[in-house]
């Protein structure tokens, strides 16, 4: 299956470590050489970068490992493509507008007979599960909220009722970020780690490269990190137990319950 990296944080930060690490997995330490692509919201923006090359070759990914592009909202994916074929159309993340905004969402895991009808506000280009389930998440929130843009408290425990229903139809680790706050919901593997005062060094599992982040941050910092296998190696990484729905916002991990 594909990999999943996200980042939310308190303050613009780069993702270029986290990055690093992960894209080496896309051919190189793991298998996911179908395509990748990562999307960055910068105030209203957002930029977003794929390829259907693997991470490891693509020189748009080695771009991305030296262009310190910093956000508060980051998406990554590394795919190995099990519905659609590899093409740029079938390469998360998948960016929509709703309520005049944008949204960003990536999927790893495998929907079988997931062919719930859609309206045609929302229609997928590619031919993925996960760009039909990304369709469909959004048609559903524009019929429950209508044309008013919901808060993060009244958005997280409607999509925390929707992701379950899409998981009933196979495996549904998925992360979703409207720019403010990053939505994730775990079917059977994700981790996260806060990176806060006082920083850590950490060094990557993948790569043998290693960063002091008291040296690159603030006491005031807060990152948190989302992955499907954790980047390094000498850092505590929390996960995520199945069917657990999270909220990330200004670096802060919450429960829908809790906003």
């Amino acid at each position: 299956m594909c990999q999943l990296l996200g980042m939310n944080c308190n303050t613009p930060t780069d993702i270029v470590f986290s990055f690093t690490g992960f894209a080496t997995r896309g051919g190189l330490t793991d298998e996911h050489k179908d395509g990748w692509g990562i999307a960055f919201f910068e105030g209203s923006g957002v930029r977003l970068f794929v390829d259907h090359q693997p991470a490891i070759s693509s020189p748009v990914a080695e771009l991305i490992k030296h262009y310190p592009i910093k956000s508060k909202n980051v998406i990554a994916h590394i795919r190995k493509a099990t519905q659609g074929e590899v093409t740029l159309e079938n390469c998360h993340p998948f960016v929509r507008e709703c309520w005049g905004r944008y949204w960003v969402f990536a999927h790893n895991g495998d929907l079988k007979d997931f062919a719930l009808v859609l309206d045609g506000s929302f229609l997928p280009v590619g031919s993925t599960d996960s760009e039909l389930a990304f369709c469909y998440l959004l048609q559903c929130l524009r019929k429950r909220f209508g044309t008013s843009l919901p808060d993060t408290a009244e958005l997280a425990p409607f999509l925390q009722t929707i992701c379950a229903e899409i998981a009933a139809y196979g495996t549904f680790n998925m992360m979703l970020s409207n720019g403010e706050a990053m939505f994730v919901h775990c079917s059977t593997k994700l981790h996260y780690i806060v990176r806060q005062y006082p920083f850590p060094t950490a060094s990557l599992s993948d790569e043998q490269v290693t960063v002091d982040f008291s040296e690159v941050t603030t006491p005031n910092d807060k990152v948190a990190v989302i992955v499907t296998e954790p980047l390094t190696h000498n850092e505590r990484w929390t996960q995520f137990a199945p069917g657990e729905f999270r909220v990330f916002t200004d670096g802060d991990m919450l429960t829908a319950e809790a906003l």
